[in-house]
């Protein structure tokens, strides 16, 4: 019974990462490629 918990804790904590890092990983996206074509590396 407790590992069937501890298992959903898991997963649901490890969704809440994913959608919490999402914007920040878009954001992150963005600004690099921001700063990219500011320097014009690429």
């Amino acid at each position: 019974m407790l590992k069937a918990i501890a298992d959903v804790l898991r997963s649901v904590g490890s969704a809440v990462a994913t959608v919490m890092t999402l914007p920040f990983r878009a954001l992150a996206r963005l600004f690099g490629g921001a700063s990219d074509t500011a320097h014009g590396h690429h």
